[in-house]
C-alpha cells in the first residue's frame, strides 16, 4: 500500500523555536513519542535551530546552495542533495550559503528506527519491501495507480511496490527500517 502526499496537503506550522515556518509531511508517533517526522523546512536567513533531545536528524537541502551549520564540535556543510546526519540534541545555528534555502529533514527517534536518506534516479532502482518515503525532485516516479511529481510525496510500507522512475526524474528515498540491535 502507498499514500501519495501533494505539497498542498503539508501541515504548516512554525518552528519549534519560533523562528521560522516547516511544512510538516508526515509523522508516526504512540502515546506522546515521536518515532518518525518528515518536514520541509525554509530557511531565508542565519539563525538556530530547533532542539529535538533524544532524537537523530538528517537534513538534506533541495534548494539554494547550502547551509554551515554551527556547532560546539566545529562546522557542518550542508550542500545541495548531500544528507547529514547529526543528533537532534545538537545546539546548532545555521549560515546560509548564498541565498535562501529550503530542506528536507528526516527526524527520528534512533533507539526505534534506523533513518536513512538517498538521492535516487531513474539508473538506480528502488528497493522493495522496506518502510520508506520518496520526495519527487524532478520528472514523475510511477506506481501502479498513481505518479508521484515533483514536490509530493509517496509513504510506501514493505508491501508496496517500488515506485519506478521515469527517464530523468531525481528523488529523495527515504528509508525508515526497525532499529536493528
Amino acid at each position: 500500500m502507498h499514500i501519495v502526499i501533494q505539497p498542498e496537503e503539508f501541515d504548516r506550522q512554525p518552528w519549534k523555536n519560533g523562528g521560522g515556518v516547516t511544512h510538516e509531511i508526515a509523522r508516526v508517533e504512540f502515546d506522546g513519542h515521536l518515532h518518525w517526522r518528515l518536514s520541509l523546512a525554509e530557511v531565508a536567513a542565519d539563525g538556530p535551530f530547533s532542539a529535538f533531545p533524544g532524537l537523530a536528524r538528517i537534513l538534506t537541502v533541495i534548494e539554494g546552495a547550502g547551509l554551515i551549520l554551527e556547532t560546539p564540535g566545529g562546522p557542518i556543510a550542508a550542500h545541495s542533495l548531500d544528507p547529514v546526519l547529526f543528533p537532534g540534541s545538537l545546539p546548532v545555528h545555521a549560515r546560509l550559503i548564498g541565498e535562501k534555502v529550503r530542506d528536507l529533514n528526516l527526524i527520528y527517534d534512533p533507539a526505534l528506527i534506523d533513518g536513512a536518506v538517498r538521492l535516487v534516479d531513474d539508473t538506480h532502482p528502488l528497493q522493495e519491501g522496506e518502510t520508506a518515503a520518496l520526495f519527487c525532485l524532478s520528472g514523475q516516479f510511477g506506481l501502479p495507480d498513481n505518479e508521484i511529481g515533483p514536490g509530493a510525496v509517496a509513504l510506501l510500507d514493505p508491501g508496496s511496490p517500488a515506485p519506478k522512475a521515469e527517464p530523468g526524474a531525481t528523488g529523495l528515498y527515504i528509508s525508515l527500517q526497525a532499529a536493528s540491535d
